[in-house]
């Protein structure tokens, strides 16, 4: 089965399941799905931080700062953090990645997905798997930093890293609290 006929959760504003879709048709309708997006960090605190495949169905080729992707229909969030995790740092036994906030990405062009963010501490040797990953290294937050004017980077990432932000220096920035559904 290809990415693009992955049986996903449509769901609404308040992040309730309101029917389903393949992910082509998804992303093709600009209908609301639900992603992860896991902040993973080496055991020097380093950042992942990668570029995606020419081949990705959503913002091909850009760099971003977190491992993720969707969440599959019937699928919690925290299981589909670690699935996406594990799949895209290519480790197995990597801890259950801790849950910090949920916001809503939408970037009023037709994407739009509840996005639960996550972080994990990876002292695994990673392996990406080549179909996502074009390029990957573990970088200083300093360096990363410097990065964001001169790289391209996915907007939803971009999105999800100011958040996070905001989230650890104690000011809002996610919404709604709570666990996600």
């Amino acid at each position: 089965m290809s990415s693009a006929d992955e049986i996903l959760d449509i769901v609404d504003e308040n992040d309730r399941v309101v029917g389903r879709s393949p992910r082509g048709e998804a992303y093709a309708k600009g209908l609301r799905h639900r992603c992860v997006f896991i902040e993973a960090r080496d055991a020097q605190g380093r950042l992942f931080v990668h570029r995606r495949t020419a081949t990705k169905l959503v913002f091909p080729s850009r760099y971003d700062m977190f491992v993720g992707g969707v969440v599959g229909a019937g699928e919690s969030y925290d299981d589909a953090a670690l699935r996406e995790a594990e799949e895209e740092l290519g480790v197995s036994g990597l801890p259950r990645p801790g849950y910090l906030f949920k916001f809503l990405y939408d970037d009023g062009a037709g994407r739009t997905w509840w996005s639960a963010v996550y972080e994990v501490r990876c002292e695994l040797p990673v392996s990406p798997q080549v179909e996502e990953v074009a390029w990957y290294d573990f970088l200083p937050e300093a360096e990363l930093r410097r990065r964001l004017a001169e790289w391209a980077w996915v907007p939803d990432g971009l999105a999800a890293f100011e958040r996070l932000r905001a989230h650890r220096a104690g000011g809002a920035g996610d919404a709604p609290a709570g666990r996600p559904g």
